[in-house]
C-alpha cells in the first residue's frame, strides 16, 4: 500500500466532502457529481454514475428540496430525525467515491471512520443547534441557522474539490468550534 499524493489528495476530498454532508446532505453529493460530470476530479471506478446526466438532475432537485425544506422551522426539525443516519451513510458514500488507490478493506474503513463519523458529527450538532433556537426563539431564528448552514455547505464542498488541504484546515476549525461551543453551553447548565 502506497499512499501517493493522488491517494491523499482523494482522502482529504471525501472528508471535506463529508464534513459539508453534515451541513446538507444532498449539496455535496450534488457537488461532486457536478465535478465527476466536468472531470474536475476522479471517482472510485464503481462510483463514476455519480458523474451521470440522470445523477446530476436527481441531486439538483434534491438539494434544493433539501434546502428550502431547512427554511420551513417544524420541518427542518422534522427533517432532522432522519438526517443523522443519512448524513451517516453520505458521508460515507462521499468517502467511497472520492478514495482512490487504496485496498477496499482500507478505503471502507476510512469512509466509515473518516467520513460517516465527520458527518455524523457535524450533523448532529447542527441538529441540536436547530432545537435549541426552536426552544429559545419559537424557530424564528431557524431560518437564519439553515441559511448559514447551506452556505456552510457550499463552501465546504467548493473548498473539497478545489482546495482540499484549505478544507481539511477548516474541518479542523468546524469541530473545533462545534466543541467549544458545545462545552461552553454545557458549563451554562
Amino acid at each position: 500500500m502506497d499512499f501517493t499524493p493522488e491517494t491523499i489528495i482523494s482522502i482529504l476530498i471525501g472528508i471535506g466532502l463529508a464534513a459539508s454532508v453534515g451541513f446538507r446532505i444532498f449539496v455535496p453529493l450534488f457537488a461532486l457529481s457536478l465535478a465527476s460530470f466536468y472531470n474536475v476530479i476522479p471517482l472510485n471506478e464503481s462510483w463514476q454514475w455519480v458523474g451521470s446526466t440522470t445523477a446530476i438532475i436527481i441531486l439538483g432537485i434534491a438539494t434544493i428540496v433539501e434546502i428550502l425544506a431547512y427554511l420551513i422551522p417544524w420541518l427542518d426539525n422534522l427533517l432532522d430525525t432522519i438526517a443523522v443516519p443519512l448524513a451517516a451513510i453520505a458521508g460515507t458514500a462521499v468517502m467511497v467515491a472520492t478514495v482512490s488507490d487504496l485496498d477496499p478493506t482500507i478505503t471502507w474503513a476510512l469512509a466509515i471512520i473518516a467520513g460517516g463519523g465527520t458527518a455524523t458529527a457535524i450533523k448532529g450538532s447542527t441538529g441540536t443547534t436547530r432545537l435549541a433556537s426552536t426552544a429559545t426563539t419559537a424557530g424564528i431564528a431557524n431560518p437564519v441557522i439553515s441559511t448559514v448552514e447551506t452556505g456552510t455547505s457550499i463552501v465546504m464542498s467548493v473548498f473539497a474539490i478545489f482546495i482540499p488541504v484549505l478544507a481539511i484546515v477548516f474541518v479542523i476549525l468546524i469541530l473545533w468550534f462545534l466543541f467549544k461551543f458545545f462545552k461552553l453551553f454545557k458549563s451554562k447548565k
